[in-house]
């Protein structure tokens, strides 16, 4: 499995909204609402990296009230 953080970009005061509506769709692991430059965080994963790309990413881009996603792809295990 290959799994990324989606960092989330919304309309003014509809992060809570959005986030909860990104953790119902498929291949989300999570979605929450932080502060800071981005919005939302979503946490993501697909059996492949064409699959996020295809499927997973696409359907987080068309929820209405996105206005700019960055897609980060988990690059490994981290150290324990």
């Amino acid at each position: 499995m290959v799994e990324a953080f989606v960092l989330i970009q919304t309309e003014v005061g509809r992060a809570e909204v959005i986030a909860k509506q990104l953790g119902g769709l498929s291949g989300v692991l999570s979605a929450e609402y932080v502060t800071g430059p981005y919005d939302v965080v979503v946490r993501a994963e697909a059996p492949s990296l064409e699959e996020l790309r295809s499927t997973v990413v696409p359907s987080v881009q068309q929820v209405a009230g996105i206005t700019r996603t960055l897609t980060c792809p988990i690059a490994g295990e981290a150290a324990s």
